[in-house]
């Protein structure tokens, strides 16, 4: 890759350039005595990363004081701006949220040639239910293995292909076949597609009628050991829906490599040899030859949680807008020891960011679109406050020309290389890309685009539903000290902070990478804001299609 170093000059040249309304002299880039181009967005960030990261706050769990705090904090700094409200003065959306704790599961029962089995539950296998019923009971269902799960007709793929799956238990391995063969010209090679993560094949095996679907644990493809997976919370979070998630696959769970080498015995098959059969051009569904029983029983609770949402009208294509989406929640408080999760990195100062880039535009010149500033709920449950609004949007989601995401910007100081996390995804980073050459930096991919982080954060609600969306932060080539030093930086951050209570804001952070990523989210805002562009998905990607299918409806 080209890494263009242009300069300060080059980004008032870039700006000018642009099809946005002449800027004022506060969105000039400044440099610092180390030569950090844009090294501070405004004087408000740091306070607001250190008020909603502090122990007052106390975790911003939903359903907490500390999610009242974070509402009030963010409407009453939106209400001072002028900023308008889709709902109330507190910009709130509500989030019905319900959480389904089960309080038994059975071991897997196998038949097989009149011979019983069993996959124990938390060893062999793990299972649950996100449909709201008290008792889920599962008898006798054939078992059947569907290769990787996947209905791709971009991609030419059907591992359902004549296959009636009512009343039956689908197994399937985990990623796509693109990780599996390494094959840049199958799926997106290397890079995991949304057909490669666990919530689609559940979502398809639902689609397909199936009784029961179990994902194969491999810790190469999936990114994360059995203990993830065994050791997590049985509790899950879920939407509240009309029809108490009936829509959902009945039965969805997990069962190792071992687990599923031993049931693949049954018809004469190694694990190997599964892995090969599922990427054979001839494949079709194969019968286990054995029966699957097991029950679950449940009990419920349910909580409200809140999006804060407010907007800048547009002055021409108030309709037409770009959206703006930061997670404010984060885990709260440890229900044992009383340790606070502050969450500082993850996610107050994405918060705090949407925070300066909504006071810049309230200040400056009406844009022709409108702008949207999404403050979601419930990222840390499954992005369910970002699902919840793409399922029940403020505006049309046909006119919504980009999302921007933003989600755990590191504090270890300026870096060269910003991260875009679904790199050529869509034309979204061509935008981007003079601002960031112009802060004396360089777009780069993520490094571990096998791990399906484009899929994990709130940008991938608006991108189920067609809207191209970019998800980037500053990355490890540290402006200073050196690559060695970012990644050790990064590295100490993932071990020892990331979802514990270390993640607290520290005074002493070198912020100014911070403030260049958001004025790079600005100035891409300010953009397309202000110009008749509507950014495209790349030809092929899952959700291109999607995107056209209101393309009448863009001019």
């Amino acid at each position: 890759m080209r890494h263009i170093l242009l300069g300060a000059s080059a980004i008032a040249l870039a700006v000018a350039c642009s099809p946005a309304e002449e800027p004022s002299s506060t969105t000039a880039p400044q440099v610092d005595a180390d030569g950090i181009v844009d090294y501070n967005f405004d004087d408000s960030f740091r306070q607001h990363l250190e008020t909603l990261s502090s122990d007052e706050f106390e975790g911003r769990a939903p359903g907490t004081k500390g999610e009242e705090l974070t509402i009030n904090y963010i409407a009453d700094h939106m209400q001072s701006l002028g900023i308008k409200s889709f709902t109330n003065d507190r910009y709130t959306q509500t989030v019905p949220l319900v959480r389904i704790n089960p309080t038994k599961v059975t071991n897997m029962s196998l038949q097989h040639n009149g011979e019983t089995s069993t996959f124990e539950y938390g060893t062999d296998m793990t299972a649950w239910t996100k449909r709201m019923v008290d008792h889920v009971d599962v008898q006798n269902s054939e078992m059947v293995f569907v290769g990787y799960g996947i209905v791709a007709p971009e991609f030419g793929w059907n591992d359902y292909e004549g296959l009636d799956v009512e009343g039956k238990t689908v197994v399937m391995f985990v990623n796509d076949p693109g990780y599996a063969t390494q094959d840049e010209s199958l799926f997106n090679g290397n890079a995991m597609t949304y057909y490669g993560r666990w919530t689609y094949k559940y979502e398809e095996a639902a689609r397909q009628g199936a009784t029961a679907a179990i994902i194969i644990h491999e810790t190469g493809p999936a990114g994360y050991g059995w203990g993830v997976v065994a050791g997590g919370s049985p509790a899950k979070f879920t939407m509240k829906t009309d029809n108490n998630n009936m829509h959902l696959v009945p039965v969805e769970g997990w069962m190792t490599g071992d687990a599923a080498n031993a049931l693949f015995q049954n018809v004469g098959l190694t694990l190997e040899e599964a892995h090969a059969l599922a990427l054979s051009d001839n494949f079709a569904p194969v019968s286990l030859e054995t029966t699957a029983s097991l029950s679950i029983e449940n009990e419920f609770s349910f909580v409200d949680t809140y999006n804060i949402v407010g907007y800048i009208e547009g002055s021409k294509y108030p309709e037409e807008h770009i959206i703006y989406t930061a997670h404010w929640d984060h885990l709260g408080v440890h229900e044992e020891t009383g340790e606070i999760f502050n969450g500082a990195q993850d996610n107050a100062n994405g918060t705090a960011a949407i925070m300066s880039i909504a006071e810049r535009f309230a200040k400056g010149p009406q844009p022709e679109r409108s702008v949207v500033f999404a403050f979601v709920g419930a990222e840390e449950r499954g992005l369910l406050g970002s699902a919840w609004y793409a399922e029940n949007p403020l505006l049309p989601l046909e006119k919504t020309v980009a999302g921007i995401n933003i989600d755990m910007m590191y504090a270890h100081g300026p870096t060269r290389d910003f991260v875009v996390v679904g790199w050529n995804n869509s034309d979204i980073q061509d935008y981007l890309a003079p601002y960031v050459e112009a802060q004396n930096r360089y777009l780069t991919p993520e490094t571990n685009p096998e791990a399906g982080i484009f899929y994990r954060s709130d940008h991938f609600s608006l991108a189920k539903k067609g809207v191209p969306v970019l998800y980037g932060k500053g990355g490890v080539d540290h402006f200073l000290l050196g690559r060695e030093y970012g990644q050790a930086q990064a590295s100490e951050f993932l071990a020892n902070r990331y979802h514990k209570v270390a993640d607290k804001y520290d005074p002493n952070w070198d912020l100014r990478g911070n403030h260049q990523d958001t004025w790079l989210f600005y100035r891409l805002g300010e953009e397309l804001a202000n110009s008749r562009a509507w950014p495209r998905w790349a030809e092929g990607n899952e959700f291109e299609a999607l995107r056209l299918e209101s393309e009448d409806q863009r001019k």
